[in-house]
Parts: C-alpha cells; structure tokens; sequence
C-alpha cells in the first residue's frame, strides 16, 4: 500500500526556497556587520590605551605632589600605582622621566589587538602632556 503525504487543513510549514532566502539574508547581514565589529573593537583599544596613557601621567603627577624632593629617575611603575593608577587588562606601562616634569610614558597594548600602532605615548615637556595615541 502506497501512502502519499498530504498537507492536512490548517498545517504550515517552510519550503525550501524559502529557508534558502533567509540564510541568504541572514549570510549578507553578517557580512556587513563582523567589518563593522572588528572596527569597533579596534577603537575601544584605542581608547584604553590613550586612557591609561593619561591617568599614568594624572598618577606621576599626583606621585611628584606627594613627593616634592623626588627625582624623575624615581617615577616607575610602582610609584604611578602608589599614587594610585592601575592598568587595564593586556596593557603595560613604562614610565621613563628625566626631571619631575619631563619625561615619556608609554602604554603597550597586547600584540592581538592588531593595532597599526600598538601604544599611546605621553611626552611631558616642562610640565605640559602632549598625547600621541595608538593607530587603528
């Protein structure tokens, strides 16, 4: 006996055609949408790497206040987090001073981020920061 499937009254369903439309639709969606995203993860790594990069130099600062008779070969790293700054996630700091108000900071990101530049630097010239951040 032969038994044929028939749709009964009221059953709904997909065709094929149809759920081919929708993966095509959903495949053009992501398309556009995972560029868009790796180019926002890129900025937020710019933006924690230019952030870290000034509170370093608000801690070295904050640190030489605290410490009127310190020297700028004694602005390490331990002293920006005694004076109470703390990196971010993936980032190192390296503080290198000459005097109190003249010195570097640079702020490395992790090598993963895939950043063009993959650090922020902080020149401060006779007291005045001047920030070159990282590049996307």
């Amino acid at each position: 006996m032969l038994k044929i499937f028939r749709k009964k009254e009221g059953q709904k369903g997909f065709t094929l055609i149809e759920l081919m439309i929708v993966i095509a639709i959903i495949g053009i969606l992501a398309a556009i949408a995972i560029p868009q995203f790796i180019q926002y993860r890129k900025r937020g790594y710019v933006a924690t790497l230019s952030t870290d990069a000034k509170n370093a130099y608000t801690a070295a600062v904050a640190y030489c206040v605290d410490n009127p008779n310190v020297t700028g070969g004694q602005i390490l790293i331990a002293a920006l987090i005694k004076a109470g700054y703390s990196p971010s996630s993936g980032v190192s700091t390296n503080p290198v001073f000459s005097t109190q108000d003249t010195g570097v900071i640079t702020v490395n990101g992790f090598s993963g981020w895939n950043l063009t530049t993959n650090y922020a630097v902080v020149n401060v010239v006779s007291g005045v920061m001047t920030l070159t951040p990282a590049g996307i």
